[in-house]
């Protein structure tokens, strides 16, 4: 596990925990990069990967190797995410880890619609079990 980007107010040692804590709940193996970004970069992923031009939260890649291991980068956007968190009034530090712990999920094989239902998800609530395992 390697984490690389920008200092975020989340340790390494916590972004690391999350991803384990995910991995060994869920029973799976894989090798996972989380990057802190800014917007800059997290739109141009968006634009580039997904064809939406704007900065999004969090994106997540997996790539399956040919000998069954699996690879994936979690992109997480410190400026959304600042922003999520002031208009929930919750703290950063624990947005960030709920987007570390959204975008470990979809590397795993999850996912969610993308309207409003998607709190009400399987993989929503899973999400929020593992960020209460952690707070």
């Amino acid at each position: 596990m390697t984490v690389a980007g920008r200092t975020a107010p989340l340790s390494a040692r916590r972004i690391v925990a999350a991803v384990d804590l995910v991995l060994r709940r869920e029973r799976k193996r894989a090798r996972i990069t989380v990057t802190v970004v800014g917007t800059v970069r997290i739109r141009r992923l968006n634009a580039e990967w997904m064809g939406h031009d704007w900065p999004t939260d969090v994106l997540s890649f997996a790539l399956p190797t040919p000998t069954g291991e699996l690879l994936g980068d979690v992109y997480v956007c410190r400026p959304v995410a600042v922003r999520e968190a002031r208009r929930r009034r919750i703290a950063v530090s624990q947005e960030l880890l709920r987007l570390v712990i959204h975008g470990t999920l979809h590397v795993i094989g999850y996912d969610h619609p993308e309207d409003e239902s998607r709190i009400a998800s399987p993989m929503w609530r899973r999400q929020e079990r593992y960020l209460a395992c952690l707070s």
